[in-house]
């Protein structure tokens, strides 16, 4: 039952980006695990451990629990440190208590594997 459950959490997680993706056409589907911290003022940057599911040349999508919103900054770090960018929220999709964020990059970043 517990297992159950969680595939199916699992599952609204992937349709609430997939729902996002599709404000983005030219964004293709990747699965990059990633640490997305803020860059908010606040005391303490909070952090979680997430997936790019899908991608532009110039956006990331994912999933997160973090409180983010619209132009909240962000930086994206893969675990080898190869993909280390900043990036501002530009789209957030809520369902059913999940979130869905969409940031674009703030400059040019080299090591992004989806090119313009």
């Amino acid at each position: 039952m517990l297992s159950e459950l969680k595939v199916a959490e699992a599952g609204e997680i992937e349709t609430c980006v997939e729902k996002l993706a599709q404000l983005f056409p030219s964004a293709s589907a990747v699965r990059i695990p990633v640490k997305v911290t803020t860059l908010a003022t606040a005391m303490r940057p909070l952090q979680e451990q997430t997936v790019i599911e899908f991608g532009t040349a110039n956006e990331v999508l994912f999933s997160s629990g973090l409180p983010l919103e619209f132009e909240d900054g962000v930086r994206v770090v893969n675990s080898d440190g190869s993909l280390d960018a900043s990036a501002v929220v530009v789209a957030v999709r809520y369902h059913e208590g999940r979130k869905a964020v969409a940031a674009r990059f703030v400059g040019e970043v080299n090591n992004w594997i989806i090119k313009p």
